[in-house]
């Protein structure tokens, strides 16, 4: 299964933010320590303040912060959220499908994929905080990606 450039960025920004609680962080510095398109990203944030994992603050001195303990955020929740399908093939238009046993099998990796990150919360993901905010401080030197593109 490979996630949506959606999901991988919603989870860098929590990353990032999780990584830096004491403070407010702005969008272009996520996107310039992740060398991503802040255009997409602030899409991104949008949508994660709508679903309460962003708080945002407006004006001059404002920017973006966890909108909830780290603790709080589940990673397979937040999947759920930011992923919009999760058919690995396509068995609904398949003429085989009702005798195909490929459909149950997919489905149960599907649920084994999904049951390890409920699992795990955004504080899991952030045991070496220090670590984090080192390779975080310095920009990429290189261009956005562009969709579908991985680091």
């Amino acid at each position: 299964m490979k996630l949506t450039l959606f999901t991988d960025y919603s989870m860098r920004a929590l990353l990032h933010l999780g990584a830096h609680p004491d403070r407010l962080c702005s969008i272009a510095e996520v996107a310039g320590a992740f060398g991503i398109s802040q255009n997409h990203l602030m899409k991104v944030v949008n949508q994660l303040a709508r679903q309460g994992y962003v708080e945002t603050v407006r004006g001059r001195l404002g920017g973006i912060r966890l909108g909830r303990p780290p603790e709080e955020i589940n990673i397979g929740a937040l999947v759920r959220d930011t992923e919009e399908g999760f058919d690995l093939a396509d068995c609904g238009s398949c003429v085989i499908a009702p005798a195909c046993g490929l459909t149950g099998v997919l489905g149960q990796a599907l649920a084994a994929f999904m049951t390890v990150l409920d699992g795990y919360t955004l504080a899991d993901l952030l045991v070496q905080r220090g670590e984090l905010r080192q390779l975080l401080t310095g920009e990429f030197n290189r261009e956005p990606l562009q969709p579908g593109e991985r680091l």
